[in-house]
């Protein structure tokens, strides 16, 4: 397998692990959005009474509303991603010093990254985020809401009504969010992970296996969680506060999930060597 191969293969399994550590968190989000925004006041007093109604309604599966549509457009996303993340940072960095981050090989790349993923985000995010919202209740603020059966229900009565444009409503939103969000993310990722490993490496002049397995872990957890927290607190602040508290306690353990997996998988796929 060659290593763009492994590079797209690590941000796949990257993808995956954010689904599983930050789906309910946004289902959450996306319930308070639609029901907490309108002209009818607040349904839910905050985030722990969202849950809870959810979880006495549809039980644990109402939280992973929607989530087929994320693993799909969330992983290979991610694997879009960080696999055009590390390429377009390799050709960048032409013969610098690997090891030593630069904003001027890392902002680009990011944003690069973002605006080629936002293509496959855009219907995916639309498909998931209706399909949230359809939960036992209808909305009070539609007359008529339609119900969907999964995701390729979803896309093809989107489509019906809307056309292949319906997809992608949002889209230029999208694509400009995304190109800065990543290259944000990728930015303080590096630069916190590279700072974090400078301060071990000069206060552990010698490590086990084991110990490095430990650091990488840590270190991962928090550069990735830094990263997510610095992008999603920039959103929040543009005035989307409904949603804002689930929104941002997802950021930190969906992207310290991501990063580790990444790092981890990237690791045992043989491209990315250990710390030193």
């Amino acid at each position: 397998m060659e290593e763009g191969l492994k590079e797209y293969a690590a941000g796949f399994a990257a993808g995956i692990a954010t689904v599983i550590t930050g789906h309910p968190f946004d289902t959450v989000k996306v319930k308070l959005q639609a029901n907490n925004t309108g002209l009818h006041g607040k349904k839910y007093r905050n985030a722990l009474h969202c849950t809870a109604h959810i979880l006495r309604t549809e039980g644990i599966r109402g939280l992973y509303k929607g989530a087929t549509s994320s693993f799909i457009g969330v992983s290979f996303e991610s694997s879009l991603s960080f696999g055009f993340y590390s390429q377009a940072k390799a050709a960048l960095q032409g013969e610098w010093d690997s090891e030593t981050p630069r904003l001027q090989t890392i902002f680009p790349s990011g944003a690069f990254a973002g605006a080629i993923i936002s293509c496959i985000l855009c219907p995916a995010e639309l498909i998931k985020c209706r399909l949230q919202v359809q939960g036992v209740e209808p909305i009070a603020s539609q007359k008529c809401q339609i119900r969907y059966s999964g995701p390729l229900d979803c896309a093809t009565e989107t489509i019906k009504h809307e056309g292949v444009k319906g997809l992608f409503r949002g889209g230029l939103v999208t694509l400009l969010r995304e190109a800065i969000g990543n290259a944000v993310f990728f930015s303080t990722y590096e630069y916190s992970r590279f700072y974090m490993h400078s301060q071990a490496k000069s206060a552990l002049s010698s490590r086990s296996q084991a110990q490095d397995l430990v650091l990488d872990v840590g270190i991962g957890i928090i550069s990735g969680g830094l990263a997510g927290m610095s992008v999603y607190k920039r959103v929040g602040i543009r005035g989307c506060y409904a949603g804002l508290g689930p929104t941002l306690t997802r950021a930190f353990p969906a992207n310290a999930a991501a990063i580790v997996v990444w790092e981890l998988t990237a690791k045992a796929l043989g491209i990315r060597p250990s710390s030193n």
